[in-house]
């Protein structure tokens, strides 16, 4: 089943190109520190909000060079009341490949100082510009990218295997229990989620790390959004449980939790597969607003959504446009989860497609 899928996403234009995107995206998150000209650590305040580095490959004579760029000369306009930045020209910055940099530790273990570009010694090069503290957008992308393109599948970990086994038994044993289990779920489904993941988030001890409030974000947002699906699968089990097959089980006297683990729950697995696929784009959309909102990841630490927060003045909207890219990044990656769910679900569930 997973190859047909796989096939027919691949031969989809609009969901082999989605996957490509998002492959792409994934692959930059993993070798981040190694693409990144700068550490996550790193800010230089005298260049603060620098507008993107020119890079240039023909020199003033006209002539074929090696990519270089010019440092920002920073000057305040007393005319305008404003902070420039000019180019300067005085000296070029070469830029280098598989060069040493700043030290990293690649994927968390291995020390290393290679880094995909950088500029000798002297030079500054910021391919997406800086924000207010003279970081590296280009940079911060990547390693922001990692907390919001991972918390998505963390809480689906923790969501899909309370909703499975919760609506799994409800529906199997029907009458009071049923009855019961699902008015919890319903109970838990009316609380309005964004506004209770707020009212937490707000709560949480100022003196947290990033890490740990990563990972509470991520719990909140698996024990409020497993109620719903619970509810889909008990629907599903209602129907599966009258079948043949679950009626041999129980005459040759397999036990009730085998029954449900091995030979319900299996029969929801195309159900869970589109679920999974869709859903991930709302906890990224989550992750991101309480971001944005000042209650999840907090500075110094990035997420696209603290990252785009810097971008709703509006002089930074009109004069600084770079400090978007973090809310392009979220879009891209939303729609391209979307596409690849609407497309498993057309394969999955043909009559979705005629209806």
């Amino acid at each position: 089943m997973i190859k047909d899928v796989l096939k027919t996403l691949w031969k989809d234009k609009f969901a082999k190109i989605a996957l490509i995107v998002l492959a792409l995206i994934y692959f930059a998150l993993l070798f981040a520190d190694f693409l990144a000209p700068y550490t996550k650590d790193f800010s230089d305040r005298t260049m603060s909000y620098v507008p993107p580095s020119k890079v240039f490959t023909i020199d003033e004579n006209g002539k074929l060079s090696k990519p270089y760029t010019y440092n920002y000369l920073r000057e305040f306009d007393q005319n305008n009341l404003e902070i420039k930045y000019t180019l300067d020209r005085s000296q070029k910055h070469y830029i280098k490949f598989f060069s040493k940099g700043q030290p990293y530790k690649f994927l968390g273990l291995i020390p290393m100082k290679r880094h995909l570009f950088t500029t000798d010694n002297g030079g500054r090069i910021f391919l997406l510009g800086t924000d207010i503290n003279g970081r590296d957008v280009f940079s911060r992308l990547l390693f922001g990218g990692r907390i919001s393109m991972t918390i998505g599948f963390l809480a689906l970990f923790v969501l899909f295997p309370i909703g499975l086994i919760y609506g799994g038994i409800s529906g199997y044993f029907g009458g009071i229990t049923d009855t019961l289990m699902m008015r919890f779920a319903e109970s838990i489904m009316s609380i309005p989620s964004f506004y209770l993941l707020i009212i937490l988030a707000s709560i949480l001890p100022a003196g947290m790390t990033s890490t740990q409030r990563f990972l509470l974000i991520v719990i909140i947002l698996a024990l409020i959004g497993w109620a719903g699906f619970a509810r889909v699968v008990r629907g599903m089990v209602l129907s599966i449980k009258s079948r043949e097959y679950v009626q041999a089980a129980k005459s040759i006297g397999a036990s009730d939790l085998r029954i449900i683990l091995k030979h319900i729950l299996p029969q929801t697995t195309s159900f869970v597969i589109v679920a999974m696929t869709l859903s991930v784009p709302s906890y990224i959309l989550s992750e991101s607003g309480l971001s944005f909102l000042g209650l999840g990841i907090q500075q110094p630490d990035a997420s696209w959504g603290n990252m785009l927060k810097e971008a709703q003045e509006f002089t930074n909207i009109l004069y600084r446009p770079w400090l978007l890219t973090p809310g392009f990044l979220i879009f891209v990656s939303v729609l391209a989860f979307n596409v690849i769910g609407d497309t498993i679900r057309d394969v999955l569930d043909p009559q979705s497609k005629m209806r």
